[in-house]
């Protein structure tokens, strides 16, 4: 895996091409349409109980700059892919507003909102899972560039080859179906689908976390060659620390759907301000750390169904105080471009 420029003052600041702002995702949560009116019926009759909410995403704030690789961490369950999929247009938010471009996608109309959309395009963690089985490599790539008029029928082949050579694969293997490829080669027919329509910004769902470690260090180097070539911005959704520290400007940290951190990667593992943070950096394997004891971080996860009152991480914080069970810690900066969510950061 070779290196990256990743300190926030090595490139020019550009211009957001992406900003959420107080961005929230509930499932379960009752619908208000005119198609729930016997849920709601049942339920003042006392006959339905309302459905758990679970408070996937609970007020982030997100802003991603033209050209910046910008690394979303945290542990599973924390929201991080939910909200990937809301920034890719995938998910509905249940409250706040995404902006690309400085343009707010609701209110926008069908064409509208889907030119904006071609903008961002997903390239999912599960190369076995997210090509259609049924289709040729051809259609897979090349079917979305031609319904939105990318590409004519007489241009298609060759436009189908030059996506697929620039994501490393040969262009001859295109009437393939996916089952006779490696994981790995299927995860670059993701990349080349993604690449087809012509994408400003890629928002990678743990997009190397089901490849072996070789070719993890592969399609890494693949994403940034791609960023150098194309001027391509990423969201790069990832557990592993490690990983991020290699490709991301910018590191954010989430934990049971709210950002705890923010900072640039160089800042991140080199001055970490939220004790979860400290955390994960702690449990990042080592080569010269033979003789140190693993040390995971302390409980588990709380579900988002019931997220605990206050600091979301303080039943698992060692440093909680009693203000931490009540008082939710603002995001607020410490240092330039570096924000924390920790009453710490108060003086207590």
């Amino acid at each position: 895996m070779k290196p990256t420029e990743h300190a926030a003052g090595e490139r020019p600041q550009l211009p957001a091409l992406i900003e959420a702002r107080h961005l929230a995702k509930r499932f379960g949560e009752q619908e208000s349409g005119r198609f729930d009116y016997l849920g709601r019926a049942l339920r003042r009759l006392g006959w339905s109980e309302p459905a758990p909410v679970t408070h996937a995403v609970d007020g982030v704030d997100l802003q991603i700059r033209r050209g910046e690789v910008v690394g979303l961490v945290g542990e599973s369950g924390c929201g991080k892919s939910t909200l990937g999929r809301m920034v890719a247009g995938l998910l509905q938010p249940s409250a706040g507003e995404i902006r690309v471009d400085g343009q707010a996608v609701e209110g926008l109309d069908a064409s509208a909102r889907r030119a904006l959309r071609l903008k961002i395009q997903m390239v999912f963690q599960d190369p076995y899972a997210s090509l259609n089985p049924r289709l040729r490599v051809d259609r897979i790539v090349g079917e979305g560039a031609r319904l939105h008029g990318l590409v004519d029928a007489a241009g298609f082949d060759d436009y189908v080859s030059a996506q697929l050579e620039r994501a490393g694969l040969d262009p001859a293997l295109r009437q393939r179906y996916p089952h006779q490829f490696s994981g790995g080669q299927r995860q670059r027919i993701g990349i080349a689908r993604a690449l087809a329509v012509q994408p400003e910004l890629l928002v990678c769902d743990e997009a190397v976390a089901a490849l072996d470690v070789s070719i993890q260090a592969q399609v890494l180097n693949l994403f940034m060659d791609l960023r150098e070539q194309l001027g391509l911005t990423y969201l790069f959704i990832s557990h592993d620390l490690g990983v991020v520290e290699h490709v991301s400007d910018r590191v954010v940290i989430m934990y049971l759907g709210r950002v705890v951190e923010s900072a640039p990667t160089e800042e991140i593992f080199r001055q970490a301000s939220h004790p979860y943070t400290q955390a994960l950096l702690a449990e990042i394997p080592r080569l010269d750390s033979r003789h140190k004891t693993f040390t995971a971080i302390k409980g588990e996860i709380p579900s988002p169904l019931a997220p605990p009152p206050g600091c979301h991480f303080h039943p698992r914080c060692p440093h909680a105080m009693a203000r931490c069970r009540t008082e939710v810690p603002r995001l607020r900066g410490i240092a330039v471009n570096h924000f924390s969510a920790c009453h710490l950061n108060d003086g207590g």
